[in-house]
């Protein structure tokens, strides 16, 4: 059983007992908390030994989170990830107003949106991660940078992603000072992470809960209390010129889609991008930059 006085992994804040899940993968029962102070919802008994959680398998879709075949991805030119790195390069775009940015995209999986961003016109991008993941992405050409590398990096990059990161990190703030040390001052750090507010009263029966890998779940305000720990500024940024396109990957990733095709691209996207957004508020989590000296 987990610590009934277990302090809240953010703000240091008293949390009280949530729930109990069982996961269908593990099999283990995982103990969730939740702090009224900043809203994080957090498993108390996190599974920790990422080799194991993290493995070729996981990439292959056969892991805790059977929606994704990382693997496959990388390996289809008609990806509907495609989708989710075009949205993304957009924001970046629209945030730093240039594709000559230095940019870290910190736990870049398998390296598809360094390869995407690469391709289309951002020739300063770097990878960070680590496990199986990041060896086969170096093994494939992505430019990586390893954990000692990353000390050499300090205050230099313009724009830092975490696409679906945070919510894997048992101590989120560790490695959000790490970002933040990386960051130029006036540098952006973007991440993308449901929101958890739209499913206060409904969490049990939220699907982005996969307790084995999924171990911290985070408010607009939750977010904002992590950047100021760390020394960033909470950016309320809205609904960016790329949110459309990452909401478009996320459907069609809900609905089970994989590749691209003639009768989603009929689909009216501006308008249901739009529509899904103020039913679960993506947009509404907030970016950060770090303070100019």
């Amino acid at each position: 059983m987990p610590d009934p006085e277990q302090a809240c992994p953010i703000c240091s804040s008293a949390t009280a007992d949530l729930v109990t899940i069982r996961s269908d993968f593990s099999r283990v029962e995982f103990f969730f908390r939740r702090c009224e102070a900043c809203g994080l919802v957090f498993v108390a008994n996190p599974s920790v030994d990422f080799a194991a959680l993290y493995d070729a398998a996981y990439y292959r879709g056969e892991g805790a989170d059977s929606f994704v075949n990382y693997t496959q991805e990388m390996a289809d030119p008609g990806t509907i990830r495609a989708y989710e790195w075009r949205g993304i390069t957009r924001a970046v775009e629209e945030l730093c107003q240039s594709k000559e940015v230095r940019w870290l995209d910190f736990g870049c999986g398998l390296g598809g949106l360094v390869h995407y961003a690469r391709a289309n016109g951002f020739p300063n991008v770097y990878g960070y991660d680590q496990g199986w993941g990041a060896e086969w992405a170096r093994e494939h050409g992505t430019p990586l940078l390893d954990e000692s590398e990353l000390g050499e990096h300090a205050d230099s990059f313009d724009v830092i992603t975490a696409i679906e990161v945070v919510e894997h990190i048992p101590g989120p703030l560790g490695p959000m000072r790490q970002i933040a040390s990386l960051l130029k001052p006036g540098g952006v750090f973007f991440l993308t992470t449901g929101n958890a507010a739209v499913h206060r009263d409904s969490f049990t029966k939220w699907k982005y809960v996969h307790p084995d890998i999924h171990v911290c779940y985070f408010e607009p305000r939750t977010l904002s209390e992590a950047y100021r720990r760390v020394g960033l500024e909470p950016m309320a940024v809205g609904f960016l010129a790329g949110h459309q396109d990452i909401i478009r990957y996320k459907i069609l990733r809900t609905l089970g889609g994989t590749s691209r095709g003639s009768l989603e691209r009929l689909v009216p996207w501006p308008f249901l991008s739009r529509l899904v957004d103020q039913r679960y508020k993506l947009s509404e989590q907030p970016l950060a930059r770090k303070p100019a000296r």
